[in-house]
């Protein structure tokens, strides 16, 4: 340990990157890389050509994702993945998805550089479609990859163009045809560990004041895209509280009290995020004169600390309870489409603290509020663990500003960790 924790990540080359990626996306006021098209394949073409250079062996495989591989030939050990995404929301920041594949290509570079071989073969993936905001499918690429992205998800429809995964595919060159077939790419039983270094999406690095986080969890709970509350349209002047059934009336009161559970929940030192993502009206329906007997929400509720989960799912069926009492209204929830939180392997966590603290770099630990590719490999069955990088001013943003300092203790803990594998 004590050799590997001298290796130095090219950080050069990881400047280069950014600043090659930055300028191949630019789209005022942030960045476009649209999954399945351009922005995202020239993302891919560069860091490709990038280590290519640093002296890696590089590949794709049947959907498109792109490898480089620091390869140890006939070794019988495992693969260690380091990956993540080079797709971006649109006009988004440069670092989101970026700043992991770049920390990985620094780091095998600077192992390259230090003549350093592990064991066994590390590889950086760089994964496709990441964002859904494309498609409305969870991170396309890893899932291909790994055998296990539903057929179906083939014809959906990217929000932009209308045409669906498939086509897209198809129009880069890449074989949706295997995904059909059941095939796959990574075998999970072959791949020693999945590490995925990433921006922190919010501001706890920042008031900590450290650089980097060890990810144990990413959270889960419940989520509701279809929750409708249904009342009675009446006359504004025409009907009296007593007898009016306002939609909208209702969906405030379930507003403000899941704001006050949380609110509880957050006092007493639960970590737990609730967001009324989208709330409206039918806008055919809707008047300045016209009682709403229909209102439409989403509710998604997440975090990794399971007993408040519990209580603010409670919490929610009386609030609906006494929304409907109140109001005389029906509440309709929906399905609830949450994923459960999932909890990452000890035993790499372990290894990103150990070689953290080989080389003097504080950390933090704090669970993942996104969803992330390291989460495709987890349910896979693969061992998953995740770094966080302070990043100034949030994420999906043009605003994204992560200090290359900050991201180098990220990259130095990726070299260290490739080094011993």
């Amino acid at each position: 340990m004590k050799d590997a924790a001298q290796i130095e990540p090219d950080l050069a080359l990881a400047e280069r990157l950014f600043d090659a990626l930055r300028e191949a996306s630019l789209d005022p006021p942030g960045v476009t890389r649209d999954a399945y098209g351009p922005g995202e394949e020239r993302a891919h073409a560069l860091c490709l050509e990038a280590a290519e250079g640093a002296g890696l062996a590089v590949s794709r495989d049947f959907a498109g994702n792109s490898y480089a591989t620091l390869a140890e030939s006939d070794s019988g050990e495992r693969t260690l993945i380091i990956g993540s995404h080079l797709d971006s929301v649109p006009h988004g920041g440069n670092y989101d998805g970026a700043a992991g594949v770049v920390a990985g290509l620094a780091a095998l570079a600077g192992l390259v550089r230090a003549d350093r071989r592990p064991r066994g073969d590390v590889t950086v993936m760089m994964t496709r479609a990441e964002e859904s905001v494309w498609f409305p499918v969870s991170f396309a690429g890893a899932r291909a990859a790994l055998g296990c992205l539903p057929v179906e998800a083939l014809a959906a429809k990217r929000s932009d163009t209308g045409d669906t995964l498939a086509q897209h595919m198809r129009a880069l060159g890449f074989e949706p045809e295997a995904i059909a077939a059941g095939q796959r790419h990574l075998d999970p039983a072959r791949i020693a560990g999945f590490i995925e270094a990433h921006i922190e999406q919010g501001p706890e690095l920042i008031e900590v004041g450290r650089a980097v986080a060890v990810v144990p969890a990413i959270s889960g709970g419940d989520r509701f895209r279809k929750a409708r509350i249904t009342g009675v349209y009446a006359h504004v002047g025409g009907a009296p509280k007593r007898v009016r059934r306002d939609a909208v009336a209702a969906l405030g009161h379930i507003i403000v009290g899941i704001n006050a559970v949380w609110d509880r929940l957050d006092a007493e030192g639960h970590r737990i995020m609730a967001t009324f993502g989208v709330v409206g009206v039918d806008p055919a329906m809707a008047s300045w004169s016209r009682v709403p007997g229909e209102a439409r929400f989403t509710l998604d509720i997440r975090g990794v600390d399971l007993p408040a989960l519990a209580r603010m799912r409670v919490a929610l069926d009386d609030i609906v309870a006494e929304a409907e009492s109140k109001y005389g209204v029906t509440v309709s929830l929906g399905p609830d489409t949450g994923p459960r939180p999932a909890f990452l392997d000890r035993d790499l966590l372990q290894r990103l603290r150990d070689c953290a603290s080989a080389r003097f770099i504080p950390f933090h630990e704090m669970p993942s509020g996104g969803r992330h590719d390291a989460l495709a490999f987890h349910e896979a069955g693969v061992p998953t663990a995740m770094l966080f990088i302070r990043n100034q001013h949030g994420s999906h943003t043009p605003d994204e500003a992560m200090d290359l300092a900050d991201f180098a203790e990220a990259a130095r803990i990726l070299a260290t960790l490739a080094a011993t594998h």
